[in-house]
């Protein structure tokens, strides 16, 4: 920001300093301590995914690189910064919060002049969003307009249904914010997780990715036994005697649907009984001939 914004009085219930200046000092992590976090990770089998929103701060190369690189909303248009970000080949995270698909599409052009690991997220930068506001369709679009990208959703919607959804129409990455406590100030901990939230994020969105299965029709062989006992097949609507031709008129469907479909009744009809059926019965191919 500028300086002026810099030195302006933070009157607000989540100031942590009486200037803004002094509340992002108070906030602000230094290299080392991103570098203690990034140790951390590492050893818990995490990769680290650094926003960076300064070419000054790409001093902390110097002492780790990343797995990914976030390029937040706000920088979609910072175009020196997005060729700097590049120009350490690291992959890349854009979201797409605060831009539309000409900013988009600029923002790809410089980087795509370095590399191509390159992920899209949608995102609505509303903290926090809306459900009205998600337009969730739009990780359809990217999908279909920018398919040799991986797309995902940055979510701050308070919640987890709709990371759950993002899931579902085909994002490969979710973005939530995490917090100790959803009750602490500041603008960013109502649409945050705690940590049994992102437990069950986590939970719902692999049921999810369990449930998608394929784009077809189709009877699995679980649902055998219930079919066998649910199913209709061709019954007696009353009883038949041994030696009478059997007429559409004769016949039903009840469970279990083990017997004769309706759709091969000829089996069935202007057959003679080989036995005595009885009313309600379902009629199988050796009780004719």
């Amino acid at each position: 920001m500028t300086a002026s914004q810099m030195n302006k009085a933070y009157e607000s219930p989540n100031s942590f300093g009486k200037t803004y200046g002094e509340h992002r000092a108070c906030l602000e992590l230094d290299d080392s301590q991103h570098h203690e976090i990034f140790k951390y990770a590492k050893s818990r089998g995490l990769d680290v995914v650094e926003t960076i929103c300064a070419i000054g701060a790409l001093s902390l190369l110097k002492q780790f690189y990343p797995d990914y690189i976030k390029v937040a909303s706000r920088d979609l248009t910072n175009l020196p910064l997005l060729a700097a970000l590049a120009e350490t080949k690291v992959p890349m995270i854009v979201s797409t919060g605060m831009g539309g698909k000409s900013e988009l599409d600029e923002a790809l052009n410089v980087i795509t002049k370095y590399h191509s690991e390159i992920s899209i997220l949608h995102c609505v930068s509303e903290y926090p969003t809306q459900p009205k506001n998600a337009n969730l369709k739009s990780i359809s679009y990217l999908l279909k307009h920018y398919g040799k990208y991986t797309i995902g959703y940055s979510d701050h919607t308070i919640g987890l249904s709709a990371p759950v959804a993002a899931v579902a129409i085909g994002a490969k990455i979710i973005e939530k914010h995490i917090t100790i406590d959803r009750q602490m100030k500041g603008t960013d901990h109502p649409g945050s997780l705690g940590p049994d939230g992102i437990n069950r994020m986590i939970r719902d969105i692999r049921l999810t990715e369990m449930s998608m299965g394929k784009e077809d029709i189709f009877s699995i062989s679980d649902i055998e036994e219930a079919r066998r006992k649910l199913e209709r097949s061709i019954a007696s609507k009353s009883e038949i005697k041994k030696g009478s031709i059997i007429s559409q008129a004769d016949l039903h469907l009840l469970s279990p649907g083990d017997g004769v479909k309706w759709i091969d009744r000829e089996e069935i009809i202007g057959k003679k009984a080989a036995i005595d059926i009885p009313e309600n019965e379902i009629i199988y191919k050796n009780m004719v001939k």
